[in-house]
């Protein structure tokens, strides 16, 4: 009972105060973005977009925190969210690597799903992670999570990358190399960077950042022990599925099937 009362009395309250810090913090990010210009074409679009994330991100919030409870007993219904929550990532990384119009987004859903489904299967079958919905859908969201961010960076960088040295491009497709291998040389040293922020993050856990595994433990009342062991999972597993899904990007880049509209 002193446990579950301490957790409670230290997380954020959910009422007015918390709702004025909400909107003070979104606008002040919105500002800083508008008054600085910090979209790539020097507009003022990148403050729109982050009012538009906020916003959604409450939204999508509520009707998970209504919907979540009744998924978590209901096996078919529990396996169609992990499916949801797979494709909306493969969308969102998708489009912001190809910025096509077409289909050519829909190959980033290899990447994502690629790593995550064999270790999220792996981790079941040995009993690692129960197949609760509680603990099945938290676990399974960080990793596709992890899965999108790299895909985006390592697409992005890559396809930025054979844009900005499409001569070079050229020159060793002129030396006899194969359009995969030429594209490969110039796109995978760009597209390693992606792997740096779970790197980094891997690195100075508990002595710059204490994330949110580790924290949402110790508030329900775990020993710091076994907090500890849940984020070092967490993060192990984090940089498996991030470094087959850059992997895997750059293969998808290198054979022209991740691309961009010709300009």
């Amino acid at each position: 009972m002193r446990e579950t009362s301490f957790a409670a009395s230290t997380l954020l309250p959910v009422d007015g105060s918390l709702a004025a810090a909400l909107i003070v913090l979104l606008v002040l990010a919105a500002t800083v973005a508008a008054v600085f210009r910090l979209a790539p074409d020097g507009s003022w679009r990148r403050a729109r977009d982050i009012v538009f994330a906020g916003v959604r991100a409450a939204v999508q919030l509520a009707v998970v925190a209504l919907v979540i409870g009744w998924v978590v007993r209901h096996g078919a219904a529990l396996l169609g969210f992990l499916l949801v929550m797979c494709a909306v990532a493969a969308v969102t990384a998708g489009r912001r690597v190809t910025r096509a119009r077409g289909w050519a987004w829909a190959w980033a859903a290899v990447p994502i799903a690629l790593p995550v489904a064999p270790i999220v299967g792996a981790l079941v079958l040995s009993g690692l992670l129960p197949t609760r919905g509680i603990a099945l859908i938290p676990v399974t969201g960080i990793l596709i999570g992890g899965a999108m961010t790299a895909t985006v960076l390592a697409g992005r960088r890559a396809l930025d990358e054979l844009t900005l040295r499409k001569g070079e491009v050229e020159a060793c497709l002129s030396l006899g190399l194969l359009p995969r291998e030429a594209r490969l040389e110039i796109a995978r040293p760009a597209a390693s960077e992606a792997l740096l922020p779970g790197l980094d993050q891997t690195r100075t856990v508990g002595l710059v950042t204490l994330p949110g595994a580790f924290v949402g433990m110790l508030l329900g009342g775990a020993s710091p022990v076994a907090a500890g062991a849940v984020q070092l999972f967490v993060l192990v597993a984090l940089m498996a599925v991030q470094a087959i899904a850059v992997a895997a990007t750059v293969e998808l880049v290198a054979r022209g099937r991740l691309h961009r509209p010709e300009p």
